[in-house]
């Protein structure tokens, strides 16, 4: 990194501003290996953020901002603070204790809010996932998955009513209800929403491509077909992929 950053001009120019989007475009990459339980794609990834994790570190030399170690040390001491029950004298019975005193510690760190920790950029479903997980940390949590259901079905509820209504705005808001209790149900199902979701996209997109494929050997594009044909055609995918 060092010879790079001296030699290389692209490398010469980068900033951290320059180098965020193709972070953002890193981790996307590694999440798509993870989603694929691709592990030589995981092993490059993970060597793409950490040429990234580098380069930060030696513009932040640069500016005399942090060195290497200081920014190793920084995530040492983090985590040996967050950690009394594993480097002091803390008594734990649970997870779930660790998680709680973990988010009062963090409080003590200056912190003015437990969703403060949220970060603004994240995507919306990944975003309501980890607000519904920190509030859970100071007790604001359903007691059970059945609860969770029936206040799903509320939304569902309200959102058909605002359909009735023919009001957007209403509509709007109500949909984001629906999708954000549908998210706190996957959590307490204990499924990732965001990433059964991404497997539902990848599962969407073979099919459909298979479903492609199936028309041109036809002679027609799915634009030629009509909705019956294409649906039938779908359903034979289906079974083909459900049987493999």
């Amino acid at each position: 990194m060092d010879e790079l950053r001296e030699k290389w001009p692209w490398d010469k120019k980068q900033t951290i501003h320059t180098l965020r989007p193709l972070t953002l475009e890193e981790t996307y990459e590694l999440t798509d290996a993870i989603t694929d339980n691709d592990w030589k794609g995981i092993k490059e990834e993970l060597g793409d953020l950490l040429l990234h994790i580098l380069f930060y570190t030696k513009i932040g030399t640069e500016q005399n901002q942090f060195t290497l170690d200081e920014m190793i040390n920084g995530i040492c001491e983090k985590l040996i603070f967050r950690h009394p029950h594993i480097y002091g004298d803390v008594t734990v019975n649970s997870e779930e204790d660790v998680k709680q005193n973990w988010e009062k510690l963090k409080m003590k760190e200056g912190k003015k809010s437990v969703l403060s920790g949220v970060p603004p950029s994240l995507p919306a479903m990944v975003k309501a996932t980890r607000i519904q997980e920190k509030a859970k940390q100071v007790g604001f949590e359903w007691d059970n998955k059945e609860d969770v259901w029936k206040k799903v079905e509320e939304e569902i509820g309200e959102l058909h009513e605002a359909i009735g209504l023919n009001e957007t705005d209403k509509i709007e808001e109500e949909f984001g209800d629906v999708l954000f209790s549908l998210i706190n149900y996957a959590r307490f199902l204990q499924v990732d929403a965001e990433g059964v979701l991404e497997k539902t996209n990848k599962k969407f997109i073979s099919r459909f491509q298979q479903m492609e494929s199936i028309a041109l050997t036809k002679g027609k594009n799915l634009s030629d077909l009509t909705l019956g044909e294409m649906d039938a055609i779908w359903n034979e995918v289906k079974k083909q992929t459900q049987a493999t």
